[in-house]
């Protein structure tokens, strides 16, 4: 049996591998921006479902409605105010396909804050990964699942607005598969940081993790769906999140 902090960093690293399939899908292949926003839709319903039935209910469990409230907002207001703080900086449509991107003669540094951006993103999923593995029952099967299903179209979506944007190659795969390296460290830290930590404060960082995600999808995943799938976004998004009640059902 493999340590749990190995276990951790492998899973962290599969649902980061997502990122790359889809910045390769996006860079190398024309994908329709109707696709892409179903994509991004479906994985925002799978998303969704995953923070309500495991993150959230597991954070309940161990913590009760304190915990779970104070971390939920604590995480979310924490995203927001770092999202508010990159896209003054260039970074407000690091997941766009549709939306430009700036280019670094437009906005000097909007590389590095896209960079920053799309790091910041996948933390919080990938530390959940190690946190879940601490219960003792193994990594939550349907998380990983969901946060699989919700890179691909954020790698696909992101890599297609770098590449409007006159980004290289190099720039987009490199950044890609950088986030996929650290959301397995973020993962692996996850699981070390806070081995024998109450379960109080298990749940609030599970609860911070759930709301930076939510933030998170409400302020980029979402909008991006929306604006090109527009009337089928919601029935898309639903069908995602029945998809992952029943995966967590069966499980």
């Amino acid at each position: 049996m493999f340590p749990l902090w190995l276990q951790a960093g492998f899973w962290g690293l599969v649902s980061g591998s997502a990122l790359i399939i889809g910045a390769l899908v996006g860079y190398y292949m024309h994908v329709p921006q109707r696709l892409t926003a179903a994509i991004m839709s479906f994985g925002s319903g799978v998303l969704i479902s995953a923070l309500a039935f495991e993150l959230i209910n597991e954070a309940y469990m161990r913590g009760g409605f304190g915990a779970t409230a104070f971390g939920s907002l604590g995480g979310a207001a924490v995203y927001t105010a770092a999202n508010i703080w990159l896209a003054a900086r260039g970074a407000r449509h690091r997941k766009r396909s549709s939306e430009p991107q700036p280019t670094e003669d437009e906005v000097s540094g909007s590389g590095t804050a896209i960079a920053l951006g799309a790091t910041f993103d996948g933390i919080p999923e990938s530390i959940v990964i190690g946190v879940s593995l601490l219960a003792g029952a193994g990594v939550g099967f349907v998380t990983v699942i969901a946060i699989f299903l919700s890179n691909f179209p954020e790698g696909l979506s992101g890599a297609v607005g770098m590449k409007k944007a006159g980004r290289s190659a190099r720039y987009i795969l490199g950044l890609w598969s950088a986030i996929a390296i650290i959301s397995a460290g973020a993962a692996i830290a996850g699981n070390t940081l806070f081995a024998g930590a109450s379960p109080a404060i298990i749940a609030i960082v599970m609860s911070v993790a759930a709301g930076a995600i939510l933030a998170m999808l409400a302020d980029t995943m979402m909008p991006e769906a929306f604006e090109t799938a527009h009337d089928y976004a919601g029935l898309i998004t639903v069908a995602g999140f029945l998809a992952a009640f029943i995966l967590s059902k069966l499980g």
